[in-house]
C-alpha cells in the first residue's frame, strides 16, 4: 500500500545544514521538499508534488498535510525509558521552589494515597533548600512513618530519610561502596544523601526488587506514549539491565512483534572489584546483543553498546575536575584508567558501541585516554561509534581530540537549561562557567553532535530541548537570561542533530534521520514551521503527526489532516 503525503514543507535533513556556521551571512537555506510517498513502512520518494504523485501511482492514499511541517522522526540519542515511565508517577519536584514546597507536595502524596508503601519523588533540585543541606531530618517533618525516596534531578544522588535508610540496612557502619559515598553527619551518621553509586547499586536494586514486572510494563507504555505524543520516534536507553531488557521484550510480544518506538540499548557496566568482574559485565552485553539479534526484530530492538559512567556531576560535586570546585573539595572519578582501559577495549574489541558519562573536564580526559588506548590495542577500524555522553566542561584541547578521533559527542540541551543552573555555577564558582556546555565548538572541530534529553534527568519533551538548544534559554522561565549564547546552535542545524545526527550516533544512519528513498518512514509533524519565525515560536508548536514505519503512534490532528 502507498500513501502519498502532500503539501507540507518537509525537511529531510539531506543536505548540508550550516555545520560551524553561526551568522546570517553564512547560514545555508536547508533544503525543503512538497511532497512524499510512504510504501510498506519505507520512504519511497521525496520532492515535488508532481512527481511524487507520479510515484505513488493509481490507487494511492493521499494525506494532505495542510501546509504542516514534517521532519524526519526524533531520535532522543540518550534517555531512560523505565526511569521515564516510573518518574510519570513520582512525586514532581523540579518546579517546587522552597523546601517547604517540596514537603507539602510530599505530606500531600501521602494524604492522596494514605496506603502509600513508600514516598518517591522526582527531580528536586539544590537550589530550592535555600542554601539548607539536604538531610533526613528534613523529610522526617514531612513523612516519618514511611520511606521516602527522592531523586536528584540529575539521577545521580538518592536523597531519603529515616525509615528508607532502616529499609536499606544503611546505618552508620555501612561502608561507602566502590565509586560513590554515603552522606555522614559530623558523628558519622548517616544523614540521608546517597552519591553515585551508592545511589545505582544501593537504592535502585532494593526499588527494582519492590517492584513487579506489571508495574515495569505500564512504565514502559507510558513512556511509549508520551514519547510518541512528543514527536519521537526512536530512543537510545543508555542504562540497560536485565529488568529492562526482559520489559522490552515483553513489550515486543505486547505490540505484535513492533514497537511505538525504535529502541537501541547500552548495558549499564557497573565498577566492580576486579577487572574480572568488570569484564564479564562485558562479556554479558556481548552475549545479550547476539540473542537480540538472533530473534530478527532488530529494526525494533538491539543491544548496540555498553555506557560506563566514569564520573559523577557538578551539582552535587562528584564530577572528575581538574582544579577544585568552589568549596576546595575534589572529586576522583568513579572509574581510573586502570580499571576503565580493559573495559572499553574489550567492548571495542567485540563490536560494541561505547557510551561513556564524563561531565568533569578531568573525566573527559580519562574518557579519551581509554578510546585511544582500545584504538591502539585493537587496531584501526572504520566501524567505531563510540560516544562520550555530557561533556559539560571539556578542554579546548579534549574538543579537538575528540573530533580527531571520531567520537560523538552527545549532548542535553535541557541541562543547560538556566532555570536550573545556578547551583551548577555556584559549585564551580570561577572562570570554568564561562566555557559551560560549548556545543558548537564539537560541530566547528568538526565532530557529529547528538542532542538529547536524558530523560527523566530532564523533560522529555523535544521541542523544549530544541527551544534550549537554538536559544540557550530557559524553557521552564523564557524570561530568564540566556546561558551563554555564544553556544546556541543553529535551529536547522539543531533538527540534524535531533535526527540525521542522533541516527548516526546510534549506527542507523543507512535506515533512519533522514527522509529520503530507502529509509524506514519515520516522521514527525509539527503544526508550524518551526524555521520560519524566531526560535521562540517553538514553545507554542506542537506535534500534529507521529508516524513509526509508516504506521501512526500519535495523532493530535484527526480534523486537520485528511
Amino acid at each position: 500500500m502507498r500513501t502519498l503525503y502532500t503539501n507540507g514543507i518537509v525537511f529531510t535533513a539531506t543536505g548540508p545544514h550550516a555545520a560551524g556556521l553561526h551568522n546570517e551571512a553564512d547560514a545555508v537555506e536547508p533544503p525543503t521538499v512538497e511532497a512524499f510517498v510512504v510504501e510498506n513502512g519505507r520512504f519511497l520518494f521525496a520532492g515535488d508534488t508532481a512527481p511524487a504523485a507520479q510515484a505513488a501511482g493509481d490507487g494511492a492514499t493521499t494525506v494532505d498535510l495542510g501546509g504542516a511541517f514534517v521532519l524526519p522522526g526524533i531520535i532522543d540519542a540518550h534517555t531512560h525509558l523505565l526511569m521515564t515511565g516510573q518518574a510519570l508517577g513520582k512525586v514532581q519536584l523540579r518546579d517546587a521552589e522552597t523546601l517547604a514546597d517540596l514537603q507539602e507536595r510530599l505530606r500531600q502524596a501521602v494524604r492522596d494515597n494514605p496506603a502509600l508503601p513508600r514516598v518517591l519523588g522526582s527531580g528536586w533540585l539544590h537550589s530550592a533548600l535555600g542554601g539548607a543541606e539536604p538531610t533526613r531530618d528534613l523529610l522526617d517533618a514531612a513523612v516519618p512513618d514511611r520511606p521516602v525516596y527522592l531523586d536528584s534531578n540529575d539521577l545521580h544522588s538518592v536523597w531519603v530519610n529515616s525509615a528508607a535508610l532502616a529499609e536499606l540496612g544503611i546505618d552508620g557502619s555501612t561502608p561507602d561502596p566502590l565509586g560513590g559515598r554515603i552522606g555522614r553527619g559530623s558523628s558519622g551518621t548517616a544523614d540521608g544523601m546517597l552519591y553515585e553509586t551508592a545511589a545505582v547499586q544501593i537504592v535502585w536494586p532494593a526499588l527494582a526488587n519492590a517492584a513487579r514486572d506489571e508495574d515495569r510494563d505500564a512504565w514502559l507504555e507510558a513512556a511509549f506514549a508520551h514519547y510518541a505524543a512528543a514527536g519521537v520516534t526512536g530512543a537510545v536507553d543508555m542504562a540497560v539491565g536485565d529488568d529492562d531488557v526482559a520489559a522490552f521484550t515483553r513489550a515486543l510480544v505486547r505490540h505484535g512483534g513492533t514497537l511505538p518506538l525504535r529502541v537501541k540499548g547500552h548495558w549499564l557496566i557497573h565498577r566492580r572489584d576486579s577487572t574480572e568482574e568488570n569484564l564479564a559485565q562485558v562479556a554479558r552485553a556481548q552475549e545479550l546483543a547476539a540473542e537480540l539479534a538472533a530473534n530478527g526484530t532488530a529494526a525494533w530492538l538491539q543491544l548496540c553498546g555498553i555506557k560506563v559512567i566514569v564520573d559523577g556531576v557538578i551539582d552535587s560535586c562528584t564530577a572528575a575536575m581538574k582544579e577544585p570546585y568552589a568549596d576546595g573539595s575534589t572529586s576522583g572519578p568513579i572509574w581510573d584508567r586502570e580499571a576503565l582501559f580493559p573495559v572499553v577495549a574489550a567492548a571495542d574489541a567485540a563490536g560494541l558501541q561505547v557510551a561513556l558519562h564524563a561531565i568533569g573536564d578531568e573525566a573527559s580526559d580519562i574518557a579519551l585516554d581509554a578510546l585511544e588506548h582500545a584504538v591502539r590495542v585493537n587496531g584501526p577500524a572504520d566501524t567505531r561509534r563510540h560516544r562520550i555522553e555530557h561533556l559539560e566542561t571539556v578542554t579546548e584541547a579534549n574538543v579537538q581530540r575528540l573530533a580527531d578521533l571520531g567520537v560523538v559527542a552527545s549532548v542535553q540541551p535541557v541541562h543547560a537549561d538556566p532555570a536550573i543552573q545556578d547551583n551548577w555555577r555556584a559549585m564551580l564558582g570561577d572562570d570554568r562557567t564561562e566555557r559551560a556546555y560549548p556545543w558548537t565548538e564539537f560541530s566547528e572541530a568538526g565532530a557529529v553532535l547528538a542532542i538529547s534529553t536524558d530523560a527523566p534527568t530532564a523533560p522529555y519533551q523535544a521541542l523544549p530541548n530544541l527551544y534550549v538548544a537554538a536559544t540557550r534559554k530557559s524553557a521552564m522561565d523564557p524570561e530568564l537570561v540566556a546561558n551563554l549564547p555564544r553556544y546556541a546552535m543553529d535551529l536547522a542545524d539543531a533538527l540534524c542533530h535531533a535526527t540525521r545526527d542522533a541516527a548516526y550516533s546510534c549506527r542507523a544512519e543507512a535506515s533512519l534521520g533522514q527522509i529520503r528513498p530507502g529509509h524506514l518512514a519515520d516522521f514527525t509533524v509539527l503544526a508550524a514551521d518551526p524555521l520560519a519565525g524566531p526560535a521562540e515560536d517553538l514553545l507554542a508548536n506542537s506535534v500534529l503527526l507521529t508516524v513509526t514505519g509508516g504506521r501512526t503512534v500519535f495523532s493530535a490532528a484527526a480534523d486537520t489532516l485528511s
